[in-house]
């Protein structure tokens, strides 16, 4: 009789951007240049506490290249269960496609392969759909069920990404149910974004069924683990990924760190006429309340709201907990200088902010400092809202 393998809690970021090759080649324009696939690796291990993290441009033929050097080299090995392994961090590697059905806007999901020969597999194929398979985020010209049939018909996850962003969210700008896109019964979880959280999702019942995700979405180095989650797993791997998000054997995602949806930069609604945030809970959704433009586009919150098929949300039993949690780089007066003091105490961002106490923070940065990150991590300071593409901000008069 096989024994169960125990389980134990890992801090995981599903979605992480290439920004070069370590050639130096263009994968996300974006994104930052030192994010190059080794890079991210160290950054997640070594500073970030991340032990899976997903890369999502591990498509392109480039850093392929790069990871098939970095196994041939050792720094890297293949992971039992699938993934790349490095210091005790897995690598999943993943793609960020661009969908556009006919009549619709464009979103993009993410999809995530076993190991490096099945994405390369899969690679050769979007090539033939795709202008630029080199390239983050490209549009796919092929219909959203044949991708999701090539995606799970060679063992991979798909996952929508930031679901409710006005900028290529599905129900953001796409449609407002996914069954209109996707065969429900072969998506394997869904992730939230910025500017949402399990509370808000709530109001859509197609998405009771599914594990929730909250990851960076990261275009540089240091916004990796700005959200993130917590997997129960009994090993960071491709195959406990799948389990933990099917919610099988045990395996299940335990907590979701992110942000208060307030701080997202899509969380309200925006006029382009006057630049003004539309934070009135009576907004209209035709008309700017301050200088009657129609040129609004529609944050998050108003758009879930404009689609739902419930009056109140509903959490499921199963939901794990959403931690609102302001990532320490938004923490005013904690620059790079007491950021590496408390990296060189505590060893890694996930240690300073999940095991260090306000005590020993106080010890290395002052007590008022230490304060202000044990409120960032509780979700106690004070918030103004994001909208239009700006991101909210701690509010330093009343935290």
């Amino acid at each position: 009789m096989a024994l169960t393998p125990e389980l134990h809690s890992f801090y995981c970021d599903l979605h992480v951007h290439i920004g070069r090759t370590s050639a130096g080649n263009a994968v996300k324009i974006s994104g930052s240049r030192d994010l190059t696939f080794a890079n991210i690796a160290r950054e997640a291990a070594e500073r970030k506490g991340i032990e899976l993290i997903g890369i999502i441009d591990s498509h392109s033929p480039g850093v392929m290249q790069d990871i098939r050097d970095l196994l041939m080299s050792g720094e890297m090995t293949e992971a039992d269960g699938g993934g790349v392994a490095y210091r005790g961090t897995t690598i999943l590697l993943g793609t960020e496609i661009e969908i556009r059905e006919p009549g619709r806007k464009e979103c993009h999901v993410l999809a995530f392969m076993p190991n490096l020969a099945v994405m390369e597999d899969f690679s050769a194929w979007m090539s033939r759909h795709m202008r630029n398979i080199n390239l983050s985020s490209q549009r796919l010209y092929a219909p959203s069920r044949v991708l999701q049939e090539e995606i799970c018909g060679r063992g991979g996850l798909l996952i929508p990404a930031h679901i409710f962003t006005p900028h290529k969210g599905l129900y953001g700008c796409s449609a407002e149910r996914m069954a209109e896109l996707f065969d429900l019964e072969q998506i394997a979880a869904v992730e939230l974004g910025l500017s949402a959280d399990s509370e808000m999702a709530g109001y859509i019942s197609e998405l009771d069924r599914y594990s929730f995700l909250t990851n960076s979405d990261a275009h540089s180095l240091g916004k990796i683990g700005r959200e993130y989650n917590v997997l129960e797993l009994a090993a960071p791997s491709f195959n406990e990924f799948r389990l933990a998000l099917a919610r099988r054997e045990g395996r299940r995602v335990s907590a979701n760190f992110g942000l208060n949806p307030r701080l997202g930069k899509y969380h309200r609604s925006y006029c382009a006429g006057c630049g003004s945030i539309i934070d009135e809970a009576a907004a209209t959704s035709e008309r700017c309340p301050y200088c009657g433009s129609t040129k609004l586009v529609q944050g998050v919150f108003d758009r879930i709201l404009h689609i739902a098929d419930r009056e109140q949300p509903l959490v499921p039993d199963y939901r794990p907990p959403y931690h609102y949690q302001v990532p320490l780089e938004f923490i005013p007066g904690l620059g790079k200088a007491k950021m590496n003091a408390l990296l060189a105490a505590f060893g890694t961002e996930m240690n300073i902010l999940h095991r260090a106490g306000e005590a020993e923070l106080a010890a290395v940065t002052g007590p008022e400092l230490a304060a202000q990150i044990v409120l960032a991590r509780s979700g106690g300071l004070a918030l103004t809202s994001g909208g239009g593409g700006t991101y909210g901000k701690v509010d330093r008069t009343r935290s």
